[in-house]
């Protein structure tokens, strides 16, 4: 009996290790459809961007059908556990006032159009915070955590 118990200390050490280890990570497990949405959206939003140099009113009603989708996605994410950090990102891409994705749908509209200089810069951001949100979904790992972290932050 006492060779059994010796032999269970250890399994039980290491069982412990690698409960405390997966429950301090918290991260989402890889989602196909979340990957897969949202590279569609990323292509639709930046052939949707490159319009901005024309009027709003014509390109007005696949704005809302694009953005329509996103909040779908976005309320998709919101769902997930132990998604807080994509579905913080997909807030700050999704918030009229701040300088990213609806930001700029709202100035387009407010403007009427966009110059191409304002378009190629604002393109240029919506991709990389929607290329961080790819890469981080398809990889789960520490280095696109970060980097995602850090545009949150930089955003906030």
């Amino acid at each position: 009996m006492k060779q059994f118990k010796l032999k269970l200390v250890p399994f039980l050490i290491a069982i412990s290790f690698a409960v405390v280890s997966c429950t301090s990570t918290r991260t989402a497990l890889f989602d196909q459809y979340s990957y897969q949405k949202t590279t569609e959206l990323k292509i639709e939003t930046a052939k949707l961007m490159d319009k901005a140099v024309t009027p709003y009113a014509s390109n007005k009603t696949e704005v809302e059908s694009l953005l329509l989708n996103i909040e779908k996605l976005v309320e998709y994410e919101k769902s997930k556990p132990n998604n807080e950090i994509t579905f913080a990102m997909w807030e700050i891409l999704t918030d009229k006032e701040k300088n990213l994705l609806s930001g700029f749908f709202k100035r387009w509209e407010t403007k009427a159009t966009l110059s191409p200089v304002f378009v190629a810069e604002s393109k240029k951001q919506v991709m990389d915070a929607l290329d961080l949100l790819i890469q981080y979904e398809s990889k789960k790992d520490k280095e696109s955590k970060d980097a995602l972290l850090d545009l949150i932050n930089f955003n906030k």
